[in-house]
């Protein structure tokens, strides 16, 4: 800021007194200050290449000149700076008409209004986002304002309350130096905020290294919603971390364990979160009565909000008329595109396999190449059925017992309304797999629904 004689300030305090424009200042360049381009520059960096920016009180066009690549410039002032200058006196009421506007800025022109909100409900019709600078009163209030030329005064509180009436929302506030801030005003209905960031908590195997939980993470983060913060704990070993959260999301679409499903940290932890969703299957179910007390299932459903169940059996085993349990499908089908295998080979996946050093999308492309795939775990065979012309299985006995896990025969029951023999080859009904997938879509879009509906609240 320039010092002023005492006669050039006594002239600017009596022209703010009549209201009338300085037009006799802004017409001579002399009284354009270097530091306006280091302001210039300042808001160029909050402006889109490619953009067609209107700028009002263009001046000496500083802006122009840090414009990013690309952008279309349109100079607006009191007077005429060059052939293509919109010429209108703001406090006049005159407001410039340009088409195709992407961004308006305005530089140092906001403090010369007469009637700021005024000018900021017409630049608000143009529906785009600003670029603008203010001088607020509370940096220096004891700078004598009407001695700048300055007409209005208002603190950041007060200008933040005259672009909310007009309909702009302050996106960015950046200080360009002790007086000024230079502010990013959006249209309020580009800008969703919600009153308080919700919270997450997904439970689950995550950090087990086989295909099925690996892809179950990504796929969780995909339910919440973008404002929400979704905080990821084990359940082996247990790690759910200190605070409050909104919601439990337990499991990622993987079966549920009978050491788990006993746990009292497991229901202690339901019983302190408003609102849980279980997103999971069982295995070796009808040995539970004989591997856990049955009322501790029961007691774990009976807690939950709603239990997304993996396959239909799970609900026949568990379901018992509950009102609060759901098919989901096996979810993690939506990882995995319907496609067209390309080698003439069988691949093997044995129960062992090692994928932790894989990246998941290099794991289904590889499985999706076989026209015949065998598979030891359920979800290689899972990714197999949107792509292999033949597949067969081989039936979990991780059981001490020997008997089976039961989630192969429910997974091809769901898809197909049958099982098949173990370690014999069908041929995959390509059409009733798609139907799987869209079934499987539409539920999951439900889940998505019940999240963020929960999450409202």
């Amino acid at each position: 800021m320039t010092s002023l004689t005492s006669s050039e300030a006594e002239r600017r305090r009596a022209l703010v007194k009549s209201g009338e424009t300085d037009r006799e200042r802004w017409s001579d360049r002399a009284s354009f200050e270097p530091a306006w381009a280091a302001r210039a520059a300042l808001a160029a960096e909050f402006i889109p290449a490619g953009a067609n920016v209107l700028d009002i009180g263009c001046g000496a066009m500083d802006l122009e000149r840090a414009l990013p690549q690309g952008c279309r410039y349109q100079p607006c002032d009191l007077v005429n700076r060059d052939e293509r200058t919109l010429v209108c006196d703001l406090n006049q009421g005159e407001f410039p008409q340009a088409d195709g506007i992407d961004l308006v800025s305005f530089l140092g022109v906001l403090e010369y209004l007469g009637d700021p909100a005024a000018f900021l409900r017409r630049v608000r019709e143009l529906g785009v986002p600003v670029v603008c600078s203010y001088s607020v009163n509370d940096r220096r209030p004891e700078l004598d304002r009407a001695a700048q030329g300055w007409i209005n005064s208002m603190s950041t509180a007060e200008f933040r309350q005259v672009c909310s009436e007009a309909g702009l929302e302050v996106l960015h506030q950046t200080a360009i130096d002790p007086l000024q801030d230079l502010f990013k005003l959006v249209p309020r209905e580009r800008v969703s905020r919600p009153a308080r960031s919700k919270r997450v908590l997904a439970l689950s195997y995550y950090n087990d290294n086989n295909f099925g939980d690996r892809l179950g993470y990504h796929l969780v983060n995909q339910l919440v919603p973008a404002s929400a913060t979704v905080v990821h704990a084990s359940v082996k070993p247990w790690g759910v971390p200190e605070g409050d959260f909104d919601l439990l999301l337990l499991g990622t679409g993987h079966s549920l364990n009978s050491a788990t499903v006993q746990r009292p940290e497991l229901h202690a932890l339901i019983e302190r979160i408003p609102h849980t969703l279980g997103i999971f299957g069982t295995q070796y179910r009808y040995q539970y009565k004989e591997l856990i007390d049955p009322k501790w299932i029961d007691q774990l459903l009976s807690k939950l909000t709603t239990w997304w169940a993996r396959n239909e059996e799970d609900l026949l085993a568990f379901g018992g008329g509950r009102q609060n349990v759901r098919h989901l499908g096996d979810w993690l089908i939506s990882a995995f595109p319907n496609a067209a295998p390309t080698l003439n080979r069988t691949l093997t996946v044995p129960a062992e396999i090692k994928e932790q050093n894989s990246p998941l999308d290099r794991v289904i492309q590889q499985i999706q190449a076989y026209r015949r795939v065998h598979s030891a775990r359920i979800h290689p065979l899972l990714c197999a059925l949107t792509s292999a012309e033949a597949v067969a299985y081989r039936e979990q006995h991780e059981d001490p017992r020997g008997q089976i896990s039961g989630k192969f025969r429910s997974m091809l029951q769901d898809i197909f309304g049958r099982t098949y023999p173990e370690e014999k080859f069908f041929e995959v009904d390509r059409e009733l797999v798609r139907a799987y997938k869209l079934k499987v879509e539409r539920n999951v879009q439900a889940l998505k629904q019940q999240v963020a509906m929960l999450l409202a609240d």
